[in-house]
């Protein structure tokens, strides 16, 4: 399988704005045209789309924040995988993908994100990752969780 992760360009904005999560997870996170206008207001988040075998199946938005933290955060603020594209195994593809795409952008080994607790599916496949929850909430109250790479090497 062939893994991409795009940019947000106008030649893809109306398939992104398209995806949709599955109703009962649609509380758990923003739609794809909230974050985009998110990303809109904050220059350090990145959209992206994320391809695999060149269909657009899910979305994710991260960036690094040089002010919080001492030596600032790298953030995976968004992750979904497409309501039709659930089920196949591809959010724990996508995820290692991004998290791969992640360090090399930029170079840090510990990337953060936030969850409601109660979002069983997604708390299981971060836990699989590696996240462990760090104690902190978020301006949202949701709970932080954070992959440290010296942590995370055993647990995949």
């Amino acid at each position: 399988m062939n893994i991409e992760i795009k940019n947000v360009t106008p030649a893809n904005l109306l398939a992104i704005l398209a995806l949709r999560v599955a109703p009962n997870q649609a509380s758990y996170i923003e739609n794809t045209a909230q974050c985009l206008e998110e990303a809109k207001e904050c220059s350090f988040y990145q959209p992206a789309g994320l391809y695999a075998d060149n269909a657009l199946v899910g979305f994710a938005m991260y960036g690094w924040f040089p002010s919080e933290g001492n030596a600032g955060r790298v953030w995976l603020d968004r992750f979904l995988i497409d309501e039709k594209y659930q089920g196949r195994g591809l959010g724990t593809i996508m995820l290692s993908a991004l998290i791969d795409h992640l360090q090399g952008l930029y170079g840090s080994p510990d990337i953060y994100l936030s969850l409601f607790e109660d979002n069983k599916g997604a708390l299981y496949l971060y836990e699989k990752f590696g996240f462990r929850f760090n104690g902190e909430l978020d301006i949202n109250g949701e709970k932080i969780m954070v992959r440290s790479e010296s942590t995370s090497m055993s647990n995949q």
